[in-house]
């Protein structure tokens, strides 16, 4: 009778942790990006979203033919960026930065960032989430 049990409550308790980290997995995909080549981008913040799950820069590049074009700039979770040094005021509205990373393959104006150049001129690395 104790080896049912012990084998019952090890079933569960397998159940119970893989289904938590099959969603975390799955939420970190890179599938989006085009992971084979980095690009970058320059352009104006309009916005840096500094939240959980993922904070988000927001900027307008001007096109070689003169239209502006919205991008968004992906970046990992706000554990990750502090330990890498970035704050809630890291970039503002205004400064002029370039985004490295890689594109979304569907040619959407979206990077998944690996650094940023600040205005001043330093890098600054985003840190990679990799599964």
């Amino acid at each position: 009778m104790t080896a049912k049990r012990f084998f019952i409550f090890a079933l569960l308790a397998g159940l119970f942790l893989g289904s938590n980290v099959v969603p975390a997995l799955a939420h970190h995909s890179t599938a989006e990006y085009d992971m084979a080549k980095s690009s970058s981008v320059k352009g104006t913040v309009t916005q840096f979203q500094w939240s959980n799950p993922h904070a988000y820069i927001y900027i307008e590049v001007k096109s070689d033919k003169g239209d502006i074009q919205k991008w968004s700039g992906e970046l990992p979770p706000l554990g990750l960026l502090s330990r890498f040094g970035w704050k809630r005021d890291t970039v503002k509205p205004g400064d002029q930065i370039t985004l490295y990373g890689n594109l979304a393959k569907d040619g959407r104006f979206l990077i998944r960032l690996d650094k940023i150049t600040l205005p001043d001129g330093r890098d600054l690395e985003a840190g990679k989430v990799t599964f």
